[in-house]
């Protein structure tokens, strides 16, 4: 048995999302931290919402890094093993650092707080748009960003699973890129309640203030390997690791390819996604078929997921 973490990153976010936790004392005592960090009151954002307010790309992101260290150190206070490889989605992989011993809890918030306000500068509000692309190939999405572009900015930001990408880029270009999908035959292509065009070259503003950000940061050495979603491989050094989470603002989330490696080239077995929800889980199982896709979705989910692991089904 060979143990893959994966952390969710912005959109698996939702109002009482740790609800499901809340007789492990982990869970809160993580977000207390994490409030005092930031000098903010997390927990009432997490439990109470408004969900307007835990949706704005400022608080998700931070609120996203502390609930998935919140349930990842309730998985090894509750007996789970150490994951051998993890891997993060976009801002997941911030959480992947953390639990490596890469990135310093509190100094990730801050860095993903900076990385957060940093995007949602990068654009003017409404200028930008995201779309979900379902029932077509990267390469008929790549050709209908391209014809769609028009000299604006249209590009693949996620790919999620087989059928399942997402686009970013002006607003414009998007939905011109949405109407282009549909003439290929994609069964859905509609735009997104996103007003950050992440993982294109509109982000390209937000990488000087995230490369400030993480110079401040010292970084530990790695108790396991994180595969980027960059490269979809391990970053050697902190200068490096540093450079591949820059790129990651204008360049795709790689993670088919991503989940891919992890069983083909690393020897997987299990995958294990850590944080609220089950979206990562969802794709894992769209993904690979041999290895075995488990969710940390609540306290019980967790107690189910030691069992399983340790009994390798």
């Amino acid at each position: 048995m060979k143990l893959a973490f994966v952390f969710p990153g912005q959109g698996s976010q939702s109002v009482g999302m740790l609800r499901d936790y809340a007789d492990m004392p982990e869970i809160r005592a993580t977000i207390d931290e994490a409030s005092n960090a930031l000098g903010t009151d997390m927990w009432t954002l997490i439990d109470a919402g408004p969900e307007s307010a835990l949706g704005l790309t400022v608080n998700t992101q931070p609120v996203m890094l502390a609930a998935d260290i919140a349930v990842y150190r309730a998985w090894r206070a509750a007996g789970g093993d150490a994951p051998a490889i993890a891997a993060g989605h976009s801002l997941g992989e911030y959480a992947a650092l953390v639990a490596s011993g890469v990135l310093p809890f509190a100094d990730a918030l801050r860095t993903v707080r900076v990385r957060a306000e940093a995007m949602q500068a990068a654009v003017p509000e409404g200028q930008g748009g995201i779309a979900a692309i379902l029932g077509l190939d990267t390469a008929q999405v790549e050709s209908a960003c391209r014809e769609a572009a028009n000299g604006d900015v249209v590009s693949p930001a996620n790919l999620n699973a087989p059928g399942q990408i997402v686009i970013s880029g002006h607003r414009a270009a998007v939905e011109r890129a949405i109407e282009g999908c549909k003439a290929l035959g994609a069964k859905r292509a509609i735009l997104l309640p996103m007003s950050v065009p992440a993982h294109c070259a509109l982000m390209a503003p937000a990488g000087g203030p995230l490369t400030v950000a993480l110079g401040n940061v010292t970084m530990g050495l790695a108790a396991f390997p994180v595969l980027h979603n960059v490269t979809v491989a391990p970053a050697q050094g902190a200068e490096a690791i540093r450079d591949v989470l820059v790129q990651q603002l204008t360049h795709a989330v790689r993670w088919i390819e991503t989940i891919e490696a992890l069983e083909r080239d690393h020897g997987v077995t299990h995958v294990v996604e850590c944080g609220p929800g089950k979206v990562l889980h969802g794709l894992v199982r769209r993904i690979v078929k041999t290895a075995a896709s488990h969710t940390l979705s609540g306290a019980q989910a967790i107690a189910d997921t030691i069992t399983a692991t340790r009994q390798g089904a």
